[in-house]
């Protein structure tokens, strides 16, 4: 017992603090005595360092700076408790994710908003309230009672008071393209879309044998005489528009737009898919192009966007209750139901407010990084100031493919607009996502990196990369 003693004072004495009335508060020096250690090697993980009281008689310390300076080491990530067991030197932390991602639109981790708590006591009040069985059972009927009520509430800022039984409960806002795309066109229609356009929409026509056709587009969104001659012209079995916060060109299209959209709707007989899953997350948006051609249009809102990517729900308003059961229909061909407690929990978010408290701390931690990025992007930020990307136009020097790459060389990915395009392409531009890095200072560090990376031209680029 007394070597075991002896082996633990001299391991002790490897890393022991030598404190000093001028280098610092002393909770600080034990903390730095052990990232010294941990550095060097003297320490290594899954030592375990002596008790609190051991070491405050040890430095002739009292104990609350000896816990301030464990806590501070635990702080760096050096130290971690195992309950009675005592506390052990950390592994090292392997960042799994070194690359700065700007190029995923998820919704960025609000201040303020506890979504662990928010999480738990979601399930809590879900698994409390709910029968267990049903939540374990299917549902084929695009959602239950319960839930088609909250998709009308969570519908409401757009549309005002609605029918429930109008609303389906969809596993996503792709899925819902999808059975729309299967539903309401035949192989080889058409499906109108601008010239830059949301990729999900691309890759499912393409699997489904449709062919997209890119309709031009202005400043303020599609071309209504141009949709109307592609219509006359091509006879769409759809048309796709994502009017707010435009995915990716961050247009919001104004009101009298969407007016006259809707109009050539009616005239041509054609339907729209209104995909619009930043709505809410816009400051005044317009009325949706629905609430103009209500039995013309198929409006789609997913939760992705606006709460977290992990509710896979969104929901969709089909007014005609024959195309509604052949969307139904399609639907269950591939994604038979909402997973029932993903919506168990989404309703119960929406209906006791939750849900409007997450998303309103979305909304302000995405007006705030849009800040950020147009002090950094100065002269070249062209966005709204809302919403969860920035489309930005490029110097003639790069062009979006080349400087995607280079980004890429550099520890950024971005998305070029090649992604996007659904003809030929029709702006040198890359879209920058803001809300797929958690932490605010990462985040300051990726657009600062890619500020500088447009400064440079390619050929000084490559003569640093070889």
């Amino acid at each position: 017992m007394s070597q075991l003693k002896t082996m633990q004072d001299e391991h002790l004495a490897i890393w022991l603090p030598r404190l000093g009335a001028n280098k610092g508060p002393r909770f600080l020096q034990i903390a730095d005595a052990l990232q010294a250690a941990v550095a060097d090697g003297s320490l290594r993980p899954g030592d375990r360092l002596p008790p609190q009281r051991q070491l405050a008689a040890q430095l002739d310390v009292d104990l609350t700076t000896v816990t301030r300076g464990y806590d501070e080491a635990r702080r760096r990530n050096l130290l971690e408790g195992r309950g009675a067991r005592g506390t052990y030197v950390a592994a090292p932390k392997v960042e799994l994710n070194a690359i700065l991602d700007l190029s995923m639109n998820t919704p960025p981790p609000p201040d303020g908003v506890d979504f662990d708590d928010m999480l738990k006591q979601g399930l809590s009040q879900v698994l409390m309230r709910a029968d267990n069985e049903l939540l374990m059972t299917y549902h084929l009927g695009g959602g239950s009672d319960s839930d088609r009520k909250a998709g009308a509430a969570w519908l409401a800022p757009m549309f005002g008071h609605l029918d429930a039984g109008q609303v389906v409960v969809c596993p996503g806002a792709q899925a819902a393209i999808a059975a729309l795309i299967l539903a309401l066109t035949e192989p080889g229609d058409v499906i109108l879309t601008e010239p830059a356009s949301y990729p999900g929409l691309r890759a499912a026509a393409t699997q489904f044998g449709r062919h997209i056709i890119a309709v031009p587009a202005d400043k303020h969104g599609m071309l209504p005489e141009m949709l109307e001659q592609a219509c006359r012209q091509h006879k769409p079995g759809l048309v796709y528009l994502n009017p707010t916060l435009q995915n990716p060109t961050a247009v919001t299209m104004p009101e009298r737009r969407r007016k006259e959209l809707a109009s050539i709707a009616q005239r041509c007989n054609v339907r729209i898919v209104e995909d619009d899953p930043y709505w809410l997350l816009a400051d005044a948006p317009p009325p949706p192009v629905a609430t103009f051609a209500p039995e013309h249009v198929v409006y789609i809102s997913t939760l992705s966007k606006c709460l977290t990517p992990g509710l896979r729900v969104a929901f969709v308003l089909i007014r005609d209750p024959v195309e509604r059961e052949r969307f139904l229909v399609a639907l269950r061909a591939f994604a038979l139901m909402v997973a029932p407690l993903t919506a168990a929990l989404a309703t119960q978010w929406i209906l006791d407010g939750s849900a409007h408290t997450l998303m309103e701390g979305v909304r302000k931690e995405a007006r705030l990084r849009h800040r950020m990025a147009r002090d950094i992007l100065a002269g070249r930020y062209s966005g709204s100031g809302d919403g969860l990307h920035v489309w930005l136009e490029l110097p003639a020097y790069w062009n979006s493919s080349q400087l995607a790459r280079a980004a890429d060389m550099e520890g950024i990915a971005v998305t070029p607009a090649e992604a996007f395009a659904t003809g030929s392409v029709a702006v040198n531009a890359i879209r920058i996502s803001l809300g797929s890095i958690k932490d605010r200072g990462r985040l300051q560090a990726g657009l600062q990196r890619l500020s500088h990376l447009l400064a440079r031209r390619p050929e000084s680029f490559s003569a640093v990369v070889v």
